[in-house]
Protein backbone atom coordinates (compact mmCIF):
# COMPACT_ATOMS: atom_id res chain seq x y z
CA UNK A 1 0.00 0.00 0.00
CA UNK A 2 1.16 3.58 -0.73
CA UNK A 3 2.26 5.20 2.84
CA UNK A 4 1.59 9.10 3.12
CA UNK A 5 3.31 11.07 5.57
CA UNK A 6 1.93 14.23 6.98
CA UNK A 7 5.04 16.80 5.97
CA UNK A 8 6.08 19.56 8.12
CA UNK A 9 6.21 22.13 5.53
CA UNK A 10 5.66 23.13 1.95
CA UNK A 11 1.79 22.11 1.38
CA UNK A 12 0.31 23.76 -1.27
CA UNK A 13 -3.38 24.25 -0.23
CA UNK A 14 -3.77 27.87 -0.84
CA UNK A 15 -5.36 28.51 -4.36
CA UNK A 16 -4.78 31.32 -7.22
CA UNK A 17 -8.37 32.05 -6.40
CA UNK A 18 -6.87 34.06 -3.69
CA UNK A 19 -6.06 36.61 -5.85
CA UNK A 20 -9.61 37.38 -6.17
CA UNK A 21 -9.17 39.23 -2.91
CA UNK A 22 -5.45 40.87 -4.13
CA UNK A 23 -5.44 44.56 -3.48
CA UNK A 24 -6.62 44.73 -0.25
CA UNK A 25 -3.78 43.69 2.18
CA UNK A 26 -2.06 46.92 4.37
CA UNK A 27 0.65 48.62 2.01
CA UNK A 28 3.28 48.12 5.32
CA UNK A 29 3.10 44.53 5.77
CA UNK A 30 2.06 42.75 8.75
CA UNK A 31 5.24 42.39 10.57
CA UNK A 32 5.96 45.02 13.57
CA UNK A 33 9.36 47.22 13.41
CA UNK A 34 9.23 48.65 16.58
CA UNK A 35 13.08 48.78 18.10
CA UNK A 36 15.62 46.47 18.54
CA UNK A 37 14.30 42.79 18.58
CA UNK A 38 17.52 41.76 20.91
CA UNK A 39 15.90 44.31 23.59
CA UNK A 40 12.87 41.91 23.63
CA UNK A 41 11.56 40.65 27.14
CA UNK A 42 11.34 36.92 26.52
CA UNK A 43 8.83 37.08 29.93
CA UNK A 44 6.45 40.20 28.70
CA UNK A 45 2.81 39.74 28.79
CA UNK A 46 1.16 40.12 25.20
CA UNK A 47 -2.36 41.91 25.08
CA UNK A 48 -5.13 40.83 22.74
CA UNK A 49 -9.03 41.51 22.23
CA UNK A 50 -11.25 38.41 22.48
CA UNK A 51 -14.57 37.50 23.63
CA UNK A 52 -15.92 35.34 26.41
CA UNK A 53 -16.34 31.64 25.69
CA UNK A 54 -19.51 30.52 25.03
CA UNK A 55 -19.41 27.21 27.32
CA UNK A 56 -16.63 25.71 29.68
CA UNK A 57 -13.32 25.42 27.72
CA UNK A 58 -13.64 21.73 26.60
CA UNK A 59 -12.08 20.92 23.04
CA UNK A 60 -15.07 19.10 21.84
CA UNK A 61 -17.95 21.31 22.80
CA UNK A 62 -16.22 24.65 21.56
CA UNK A 63 -17.16 25.64 18.25
CA UNK A 64 -16.59 29.32 18.25
CA UNK A 65 -13.89 31.63 17.97
CA UNK A 66 -14.05 33.21 21.76
CA UNK A 67 -13.43 29.81 23.15
CA UNK A 68 -11.03 28.56 20.36
CA UNK A 69 -8.64 31.08 20.23
CA UNK A 70 -7.88 30.29 23.84
CA UNK A 71 -7.73 26.30 23.38
CA UNK A 72 -5.69 26.65 20.21
CA UNK A 73 -2.78 28.24 22.82
CA UNK A 74 -3.35 26.16 26.00
CA UNK A 75 -3.77 22.78 23.72
CA UNK A 76 -1.46 21.25 21.40
CA UNK A 77 -2.90 18.20 18.88
CA UNK A 78 -1.14 15.90 16.39
CA UNK A 79 -0.49 18.57 14.38
CA UNK A 80 -1.33 22.56 13.93
CA UNK A 81 -1.15 24.92 10.81
CA UNK A 82 1.45 27.47 10.31
CA UNK A 83 0.85 30.85 9.14
CA UNK A 84 0.28 29.76 5.52
CA UNK A 85 -2.32 27.19 6.59
CA UNK A 86 0.41 23.98 5.75
CA UNK A 87 0.49 21.29 8.54
CA UNK A 88 3.42 20.83 11.00
CA UNK A 89 3.63 18.03 13.14
CA UNK A 90 3.49 19.16 16.75
CA UNK A 91 2.24 15.81 19.13
CA UNK A 92 2.67 13.43 16.47
CA UNK A 93 5.88 12.00 14.89
CA UNK A 94 4.33 10.80 12.03
CA UNK A 95 0.98 10.09 10.62
CA UNK A 96 0.71 7.77 8.03
CA UNK A 97 -2.09 7.20 5.62
CA UNK A 98 -1.77 3.85 4.23
CA UNK A 99 -4.76 4.53 1.94
CA UNK A 100 -7.73 7.03 2.80
CA UNK A 101 -9.72 5.06 5.35
CA UNK A 102 -6.85 3.60 7.48
CA UNK A 103 -4.32 6.19 9.47
CA UNK A 104 -1.40 5.09 12.05
CA UNK A 105 -0.32 7.88 14.06
CA UNK A 106 3.00 7.93 16.16
CA UNK A 107 3.41 10.29 19.22
CA UNK A 108 6.68 12.02 20.09
CA UNK A 109 8.14 10.57 23.67
CA UNK A 110 8.26 12.49 26.86
CA UNK A 111 5.65 15.29 25.87
CA UNK A 112 3.51 16.29 28.94
CA UNK A 113 0.88 17.86 30.15
CA UNK A 114 1.28 20.83 32.58
CA UNK A 115 0.59 18.84 35.58
CA UNK A 116 3.26 16.35 34.54
CA UNK A 117 1.31 13.80 32.92
CA UNK A 118 2.87 12.28 29.70
CA UNK A 119 0.92 12.88 26.46
CA UNK A 120 0.18 8.97 25.75
CA UNK A 121 -2.03 7.76 23.07
CA UNK A 122 -4.75 6.54 25.79
CA UNK A 123 -5.09 11.08 25.91
CA UNK A 124 -5.79 10.94 22.19
CA UNK A 125 -8.29 7.97 21.75
CA UNK A 126 -10.40 8.71 25.29
CA UNK A 127 -10.73 12.38 24.85
CA UNK A 128 -12.23 11.42 21.36
CA UNK A 129 -14.54 8.86 22.79
CA UNK A 130 -16.10 11.10 25.03
CA UNK A 131 -16.60 13.75 22.83
CA UNK A 132 -18.09 11.73 20.06
CA UNK A 133 -20.82 9.95 22.75
CA UNK A 134 -23.93 10.67 22.14
CA UNK A 135 -25.38 11.28 25.63
CA UNK A 136 -22.36 13.89 25.99
CA UNK A 137 -23.98 15.98 23.22
CA UNK A 138 -21.10 18.06 22.42
CA UNK A 139 -21.12 20.62 19.79
CA UNK A 140 -18.09 18.94 17.74
CA UNK A 141 -18.98 15.32 17.80
CA UNK A 142 -19.49 15.56 14.11
CA UNK A 143 -16.12 15.49 13.70
CA UNK A 144 -15.78 12.02 14.95
CA UNK A 145 -18.76 11.06 12.16
CA UNK A 146 -16.28 8.93 9.80
CA UNK A 147 -15.02 6.80 12.36
CA UNK A 148 -16.02 3.16 12.87
CA UNK A 149 -18.03 2.85 15.56
CA UNK A 150 -20.00 6.32 15.76
CA UNK A 151 -23.41 6.08 15.99
CA UNK A 152 -26.17 9.21 16.10
CA UNK A 153 -28.68 6.71 17.55
CA UNK A 154 -27.34 5.57 20.93
CA UNK A 155 -23.75 5.60 23.37
CA UNK A 156 -21.28 4.04 21.20
CA UNK A 157 -17.43 3.25 21.32
CA UNK A 158 -15.16 4.45 18.57
CA UNK A 159 -14.03 1.22 17.31
CA UNK A 160 -12.09 2.26 14.65
CA UNK A 161 -9.52 3.57 17.61
CA UNK A 162 -6.99 1.19 18.71
CA UNK A 163 -4.06 1.50 21.03
CA UNK A 164 -1.24 0.08 19.79
CA UNK A 165 1.65 0.91 22.64
CA UNK A 166 1.63 4.02 24.69
CA UNK A 167 3.03 6.23 21.39
CA UNK A 168 0.97 4.11 18.94
CA UNK A 169 -2.86 4.12 17.45
CA UNK A 170 -4.38 3.55 15.00
CA UNK A 171 -7.30 5.17 12.81
CA UNK A 172 -10.16 3.07 10.96
CA UNK A 173 -12.72 4.98 9.38
CA UNK A 174 -16.16 3.62 8.32
CA UNK A 175 -15.83 5.40 4.93
CA UNK A 176 -12.96 6.61 2.96
CA UNK A 177 -12.05 10.47 3.97
CA UNK A 178 -8.88 11.79 1.99
CA UNK A 179 -8.32 14.87 3.63
CA UNK A 180 -8.97 12.87 7.56
CA UNK A 181 -5.01 13.65 8.25
CA UNK A 182 -5.33 16.99 7.60
CA UNK A 183 -8.19 17.95 9.68
CA UNK A 184 -6.29 16.87 13.15
CA UNK A 185 -5.22 20.13 13.76
CA UNK A 186 -8.62 20.78 14.60
CA UNK A 187 -9.45 21.39 18.20
CA UNK A 188 -12.01 18.79 18.11
CA UNK A 189 -9.07 16.47 17.87
CA UNK A 190 -6.55 17.67 21.13
CA UNK A 191 -5.98 15.25 24.11
CA UNK A 192 -7.11 15.75 27.49
CA UNK A 193 -5.31 14.43 30.50
CA UNK A 194 -6.64 11.44 33.17
CA UNK A 195 -8.35 14.15 35.39
CA UNK A 196 -10.38 15.25 32.95
CA UNK A 197 -12.49 12.42 32.93
CA UNK A 198 -13.25 13.04 37.10
CA UNK A 199 -15.06 15.72 36.40
CA UNK A 200 -15.90 17.34 32.65
CA UNK A 201 -17.20 20.74 33.57
CA UNK A 202 -15.22 21.57 36.50
CA UNK A 203 -11.99 20.89 34.14
CA UNK A 204 -13.38 23.00 31.58
CA UNK A 205 -13.35 25.92 34.09
CA UNK A 206 -9.90 25.35 34.58
CA UNK A 207 -8.63 23.21 31.72
CA UNK A 208 -5.02 21.60 32.00
CA UNK A 209 -3.65 21.57 28.40
CA UNK A 210 0.05 20.55 26.55
CA UNK A 211 0.32 23.33 24.64
CA UNK A 212 2.38 26.44 24.09
CA UNK A 213 0.71 28.51 26.96
CA UNK A 214 -0.71 27.24 30.33
CA UNK A 215 -3.69 29.16 32.18
CA UNK A 216 -2.42 31.31 34.81
CA UNK A 217 -3.97 29.97 37.83
CA UNK A 218 -7.88 28.50 39.02
CA UNK A 219 -8.49 32.47 39.08
CA UNK A 220 -7.57 33.69 35.53
CA UNK A 221 -10.56 33.25 33.77
CA UNK A 222 -12.84 36.44 34.91
CA UNK A 223 -15.36 35.73 33.28
CA UNK A 224 -16.34 38.44 31.24
CA UNK A 225 -13.76 40.47 31.71
CA UNK A 226 -10.52 38.78 30.47
CA UNK A 227 -8.44 35.25 30.67
CA UNK A 228 -4.97 35.56 31.74
CA UNK A 229 -2.31 32.62 30.22
CA UNK A 230 1.52 32.20 30.88
CA UNK A 231 4.14 30.52 28.68
CA UNK A 232 4.09 26.86 29.21
CA UNK A 233 7.87 25.87 29.30
CA UNK A 234 7.93 22.23 29.42
CA UNK A 235 5.99 22.78 26.12
CA UNK A 236 8.67 21.04 23.57
CA UNK A 237 6.73 21.62 19.65
CA UNK A 238 7.46 24.49 17.25
CA UNK A 239 5.20 26.78 19.04
CA UNK A 240 7.71 28.00 21.76
CA UNK A 241 6.26 31.43 22.87
CA UNK A 242 8.80 34.45 22.30
CA UNK A 243 7.01 35.93 25.11
CA UNK A 244 5.91 35.59 28.54
CA UNK A 245 2.28 35.09 28.25
CA UNK A 246 -1.27 36.28 26.63
CA UNK A 247 -3.43 38.11 28.62
CA UNK A 248 -7.21 37.60 26.42
CA UNK A 249 -9.12 40.87 27.07
CA UNK A 250 -12.93 39.77 26.77
CA UNK A 251 -14.28 43.81 24.98
CA UNK A 252 -17.93 44.76 25.13
CA UNK A 253 -17.32 46.44 21.53
CA UNK A 254 -15.05 46.99 19.16
CA UNK A 255 -15.07 49.98 19.24
CA UNK A 256 -13.49 50.06 22.64
CA UNK A 257 -10.31 47.77 21.25
CA UNK A 258 -9.77 49.73 18.89
CA UNK A 259 -9.09 52.85 21.40
CA UNK A 260 -7.42 50.66 23.31
CA UNK A 261 -4.88 50.06 20.33
CA UNK A 262 -4.41 53.47 19.26
CA UNK A 263 -3.39 54.20 22.73
CA UNK A 264 -0.73 50.97 22.98
CA UNK A 265 -3.10 49.94 25.76
CA UNK A 266 -3.67 46.66 24.17
CA UNK A 267 -1.09 45.03 22.16
CA UNK A 268 -2.45 43.56 19.17
CA UNK A 269 -6.46 43.19 17.63
CA UNK A 270 -7.76 41.25 15.37
CA UNK A 271 -11.36 43.24 14.56
CA UNK A 272 -11.32 46.70 13.04
CA UNK A 273 -15.13 48.43 14.13
CA UNK A 274 -16.74 49.13 10.83
CA UNK A 275 -16.58 53.07 11.49
CA UNK A 276 -12.85 52.93 11.36
CA UNK A 277 -12.72 51.02 8.49
CA UNK A 278 -12.14 53.13 6.24
CA UNK A 279 -9.75 55.47 7.96
CA UNK A 280 -7.40 52.72 10.11
CA UNK A 281 -4.86 52.12 7.73
CA UNK A 282 -3.57 55.49 7.49
CA UNK A 283 -4.35 55.56 11.32
CA UNK A 284 -1.92 53.08 12.07
CA UNK A 285 0.38 53.31 8.87
CA UNK A 286 2.71 49.87 8.91
CA UNK A 287 1.28 48.45 11.80
CA UNK A 288 -2.21 47.71 10.57
CA UNK A 289 -3.43 44.88 8.92
CA UNK A 290 -5.53 43.83 6.17
CA UNK A 291 -5.33 40.56 4.37
CA UNK A 292 -7.23 37.35 3.20
CA UNK A 293 -8.42 35.79 5.14
CA UNK A 294 -10.53 31.98 4.69
CA UNK A 295 -13.58 33.54 6.69
CA UNK A 296 -17.18 33.61 5.19
CA UNK A 297 -20.28 35.29 6.49
CA UNK A 298 -23.54 35.08 6.13
CA UNK A 299 -26.61 34.87 7.91
CA UNK A 300 -29.18 31.80 8.60
CA UNK A 301 -33.16 31.31 8.53
CA UNK A 302 -33.83 27.74 10.29
CA UNK A 303 -35.90 25.49 8.68
CA UNK A 304 -38.21 25.45 11.92
CA UNK A 305 -39.18 29.25 11.29
CA UNK A 306 -42.97 29.67 9.86
CA UNK A 307 -42.82 30.54 6.17
CA UNK A 308 -39.68 29.11 5.74
CA UNK A 309 -39.68 25.41 5.50
CA UNK A 310 -40.75 23.55 2.26
CA UNK A 311 -40.49 25.25 -1.36
CA UNK A 312 -42.39 28.51 0.39
CA UNK A 313 -39.50 28.82 2.66
CA UNK A 314 -37.10 28.07 -0.61
CA UNK A 315 -38.49 31.26 -2.32
CA UNK A 316 -38.62 33.20 0.31
CA UNK A 317 -34.83 32.85 0.95
CA UNK A 318 -34.04 33.36 -2.63
CA UNK A 319 -36.06 36.46 -2.59
CA UNK A 320 -34.01 37.84 0.55
CA UNK A 321 -30.49 36.64 -0.95
CA UNK A 322 -31.19 38.64 -4.39
CA UNK A 323 -32.91 41.52 -2.23
CA UNK A 324 -29.33 42.31 -1.08
CA UNK A 325 -26.67 44.68 -2.75
CA UNK A 326 -23.97 42.60 -1.26
CA UNK A 327 -21.45 45.16 -4.04
CA UNK A 328 -22.81 48.52 -2.20
CA UNK A 329 -22.44 47.19 1.26
CA UNK A 330 -19.16 46.05 1.09
CA UNK A 331 -17.99 49.34 -0.88
CA UNK A 332 -19.79 51.72 1.70
CA UNK A 333 -19.65 49.99 5.00
CA UNK A 334 -16.54 47.94 4.93
CA UNK A 335 -14.40 49.87 2.54
CA UNK A 336 -13.45 46.79 0.49
CA UNK A 337 -12.16 44.76 2.99
CA UNK A 338 -14.76 42.36 2.32
CA UNK A 339 -15.70 40.73 -1.01
CA UNK A 340 -18.97 39.73 -2.10
CA UNK A 341 -19.59 35.94 -1.95
CA UNK A 342 -19.92 34.38 -4.89
CA UNK A 343 -20.48 30.82 -3.11
CA UNK A 344 -19.97 28.83 0.04
CA UNK A 345 -16.59 28.88 0.81
CA UNK A 346 -13.69 31.10 0.74
CA UNK A 347 -11.23 32.20 -2.13
CA UNK A 348 -8.11 31.13 0.11
CA UNK A 349 -9.06 27.46 0.07
CA UNK A 350 -7.78 25.02 -3.20
CA UNK A 351 -10.24 24.53 -5.25
CA UNK A 352 -12.83 27.25 -4.94
CA UNK A 353 -14.60 28.82 -7.62
CA UNK A 354 -16.83 31.51 -8.71
CA UNK A 355 -18.87 30.13 -11.53
CA UNK A 356 -20.73 27.51 -9.47
CA UNK A 357 -24.39 27.03 -11.44
CA UNK A 358 -27.08 28.53 -9.29
CA UNK A 359 -24.93 31.09 -7.60
CA UNK A 360 -26.72 34.23 -9.72
CA UNK A 361 -29.18 34.23 -6.50
CA UNK A 362 -26.02 36.06 -4.79
CA UNK A 363 -26.93 39.28 -7.58
CA UNK A 364 -29.02 41.67 -6.53
CA UNK A 365 -31.94 41.94 -8.34
CA UNK A 366 -35.02 43.28 -6.80
CA UNK A 367 -37.41 43.02 -9.71
CA UNK A 368 -36.73 38.90 -9.27
CA UNK A 369 -36.89 39.32 -5.39
CA UNK A 370 -40.13 40.88 -5.48
CA UNK A 371 -41.58 38.22 -8.35
CA UNK A 372 -40.42 35.11 -5.88
CA UNK A 373 -41.56 36.62 -2.77
CA UNK A 374 -44.83 37.39 -4.20
CA UNK A 375 -44.84 33.13 -5.27
CA UNK A 376 -44.17 32.66 -2.03
CA UNK A 377 -47.21 34.96 -0.84
CA UNK A 378 -49.19 32.96 -3.07
CA UNK A 379 -48.84 29.79 -0.85
CA UNK A 380 -49.02 31.33 2.24
CA UNK A 381 -49.27 34.95 2.94
CA UNK A 382 -46.38 36.54 4.85
CA UNK A 383 -47.28 38.46 8.12
CA UNK A 384 -44.78 39.64 10.73
CA UNK A 385 -41.37 41.23 10.44
CA UNK A 386 -38.60 40.13 9.64
CA UNK A 387 -35.62 40.13 12.04
CA UNK A 388 -31.86 38.92 12.08
CA UNK A 389 -30.64 38.89 15.23
CA UNK A 390 -26.61 39.55 16.09
CA UNK A 391 -24.50 40.25 18.91
CA UNK A 392 -23.64 43.98 19.46
CA UNK A 393 -20.53 43.23 20.95
CA UNK A 394 -19.28 41.99 17.24
CA UNK A 395 -19.43 45.08 15.42
CA UNK A 396 -22.38 43.70 13.12
CA UNK A 397 -24.94 46.83 13.71
CA UNK A 398 -23.95 48.41 10.73
CA UNK A 399 -24.37 45.66 8.01
CA UNK A 400 -27.36 44.32 9.78
CA UNK A 401 -28.89 47.76 9.34
CA UNK A 402 -28.30 47.99 5.69
CA UNK A 403 -29.29 44.43 4.60
CA UNK A 404 -32.80 44.77 6.35
CA UNK A 405 -33.23 48.28 5.29
CA UNK A 406 -32.66 46.84 1.26
CA UNK A 407 -35.03 43.87 2.48
CA UNK A 408 -37.45 46.30 3.75
CA UNK A 409 -37.46 48.55 0.65
CA UNK A 410 -37.42 46.16 -1.99
CA UNK A 411 -39.92 43.38 -0.51
CA UNK A 412 -42.27 46.06 0.93
CA UNK A 413 -41.96 43.71 4.30
CA UNK A 414 -41.20 45.57 7.89
CA UNK A 415 -37.42 44.29 8.58
CA UNK A 416 -34.95 45.19 11.20
CA UNK A 417 -31.78 43.99 13.25
CA UNK A 418 -32.21 41.87 16.70
CA UNK A 419 -29.44 42.69 18.92
CA UNK A 420 -27.85 40.49 21.52
CA UNK A 421 -26.04 42.24 24.24
CA UNK A 422 -23.33 39.56 24.01
CA UNK A 423 -21.81 36.52 21.34
CA UNK A 424 -22.73 34.17 24.03
CA UNK A 425 -26.41 35.03 24.57
CA UNK A 426 -26.89 34.86 20.83
CA UNK A 427 -25.51 31.20 20.31
CA UNK A 428 -27.27 30.01 23.09
CA UNK A 429 -30.66 31.19 21.92
CA UNK A 430 -29.35 29.76 18.16
CA UNK A 431 -27.83 26.32 19.87
CA UNK A 432 -31.04 25.86 22.21
CA UNK A 433 -33.35 26.34 19.13
CA UNK A 434 -35.14 28.96 20.99
CA UNK A 435 -33.97 31.79 18.52
CA UNK A 436 -37.51 32.77 16.50
CA UNK A 437 -35.53 35.03 13.69
CA UNK A 438 -32.82 34.72 11.23
CA UNK A 439 -29.69 35.21 13.22
CA UNK A 440 -26.11 36.14 11.66
CA UNK A 441 -23.80 33.09 10.83
CA UNK A 442 -20.55 32.97 9.66
CA UNK A 443 -17.53 30.42 9.27
CA UNK A 444 -13.52 30.95 10.10
CA UNK A 445 -12.11 27.64 8.56
CA UNK A 446 -10.88 24.83 11.29
CA UNK A 447 -8.67 23.23 9.04
CA UNK A 448 -7.91 24.75 5.37
CA UNK A 449 -9.84 22.32 2.96
CA UNK A 450 -13.44 22.59 1.52
CA UNK A 451 -14.98 20.41 2.98
CA UNK A 452 -14.61 22.11 5.91
CA UNK A 453 -16.89 24.69 5.06
CA UNK A 454 -19.51 22.19 3.64
CA UNK A 455 -19.81 19.43 5.91
CA UNK A 456 -19.59 20.89 9.16
CA UNK A 457 -22.46 23.48 8.43
CA UNK A 458 -25.07 21.93 6.49
CA UNK A 459 -24.87 18.18 6.42
CA UNK A 460 -27.69 16.20 8.03
CA UNK A 461 -27.17 16.56 12.27
CA UNK A 462 -23.76 18.77 11.72
CA UNK A 463 -22.82 20.30 15.00
CA UNK A 464 -22.57 23.92 13.47
CA UNK A 465 -26.05 23.39 10.73
CA UNK A 466 -27.95 26.38 12.90
CA UNK A 467 -30.67 25.68 10.77
CA UNK A 468 -31.27 22.10 11.10
CA UNK A 469 -31.16 22.02 7.09
CA UNK A 470 -31.68 18.37 5.68
CA UNK A 471 -30.99 17.20 2.16
CA UNK A 472 -30.13 13.47 1.02
CA UNK A 473 -29.05 15.12 -2.06
CA UNK A 474 -26.56 16.98 -0.60
CA UNK A 475 -25.30 14.37 2.16
CA UNK A 476 -24.82 12.28 -0.76
CA UNK A 477 -22.52 14.17 -2.64
CA UNK A 478 -20.51 15.33 -0.07
CA UNK A 479 -19.93 12.39 1.67
CA UNK A 480 -18.86 10.56 -2.20
CA UNK A 481 -16.55 13.70 -2.85
CA UNK A 482 -14.95 13.38 0.70
CA UNK A 483 -14.76 9.87 0.01
CA UNK A 484 -12.63 9.74 -3.33
CA UNK A 485 -9.04 10.56 -3.45
CA UNK A 486 -8.95 11.76 -6.36
CA UNK A 487 -8.90 15.44 -6.67
CA UNK A 488 -10.72 16.54 -9.59
CA UNK A 489 -13.30 14.02 -9.08
CA UNK A 490 -13.82 15.15 -5.46
CA UNK A 491 -14.44 19.14 -6.83
CA UNK A 492 -16.93 17.76 -8.69
CA UNK A 493 -18.45 16.41 -6.08
CA UNK A 494 -18.21 19.44 -4.27
CA UNK A 495 -19.71 21.89 -6.81
CA UNK A 496 -22.33 19.81 -7.09
CA UNK A 497 -23.39 19.86 -3.54
CA UNK A 498 -22.85 23.80 -3.91
CA UNK A 499 -25.40 23.74 -6.50
CA UNK A 500 -27.75 22.09 -4.43
CA UNK A 501 -27.06 24.61 -1.53
CA UNK A 502 -27.87 27.62 -4.04
CA UNK A 503 -31.42 25.63 -4.67
CA UNK A 504 -31.84 25.62 -1.02
CA UNK A 505 -30.08 28.72 0.65
CA UNK A 506 -29.32 26.76 4.44
CA UNK A 507 -27.23 29.94 4.45
CA UNK A 508 -27.80 33.29 2.85
CA UNK A 509 -24.35 33.98 1.77
CA UNK A 510 -22.84 37.87 1.96
CA UNK A 511 -19.69 38.04 1.92
CA UNK A 512 -15.85 36.99 2.26
CA UNK A 513 -13.83 38.93 4.91
CA UNK A 514 -10.46 40.16 5.09
CA UNK A 515 -8.77 40.31 8.59
CA UNK A 516 -8.43 43.64 9.57
CA UNK A 517 -6.45 43.81 12.75
CA UNK A 518 -3.27 46.22 14.23
CA UNK A 519 -0.90 46.33 16.56
CA UNK A 520 0.42 48.49 19.20
CA UNK A 521 3.67 50.30 18.82
CA UNK A 522 5.41 47.92 21.91
CA UNK A 523 5.11 44.88 19.80
CA UNK A 524 7.26 43.24 17.00
CA UNK A 525 7.17 40.60 15.39
CA UNK A 526 3.79 40.57 14.05
CA UNK A 527 1.91 37.86 11.82
CA UNK A 528 -1.75 37.36 11.38
CA UNK A 529 -2.03 33.65 10.17
CA UNK A 530 -4.05 31.80 6.65
CA UNK A 531 -7.37 31.80 9.17
CA UNK A 532 -7.75 35.58 10.05
CA UNK A 533 -5.65 35.17 14.10
CA UNK A 534 -2.48 36.17 15.16
CA UNK A 535 0.75 33.85 15.57
CA UNK A 536 0.87 34.81 19.13
CA UNK A 537 3.44 32.92 20.21
CA UNK A 538 5.71 34.80 17.59
CA UNK A 539 5.43 38.09 19.13
CA UNK A 540 7.61 39.95 20.87
CA UNK A 541 7.42 43.14 23.41
CA UNK A 542 10.09 45.18 24.23
CA UNK A 543 11.27 45.41 28.00
CA UNK A 544 10.14 48.28 29.60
Amino acid sequence: MKRNKITLAGVGLFAIGALALAGCTSGGGNTGDTGDAAAADPDAIITTNGSEPENPLIPTNTNEVGGGKILDNIFAGLIYYDGDGAPVNDMAEEIITDDPQHLTVKLKKGQTFTNGEEVTADNFTKAWNEGAKLSNAQLSSYFFEDIEGFSWEEDSELTGLEVVDDYTFTIALNKPASDFALRLGYSAFYPLPDVAFEDMEAFGQNPIGNGPYMIDGADAWQHDVQIDLVRNDDYQGDRKPANGGLTIKFYATQEAAYADLQSNEVDVIDAIPTNALATFEDELGDRAVNQPAAVFQSYTIGQFLPHFDGEEGKLRRQALSMAINREEITETIFSGTRTPASDFTSPVIDGWSDSIPGNEVLQYDPEKAKELWAEADAISPWEGEFKIAYNADGGHDAWVDAVTNQIKNTLGIEASGDPYPTFQDLRTKVNDRTITTAARSGWQADYPGLYNFLGPLYATGAGSNDGDYSSAEFDDLISAGISNPDAAAQLEDFTKAQEVLFKDLPAIPLWYSNVTGGFSENVDNVTFGWNSVPLFHEITKAAE
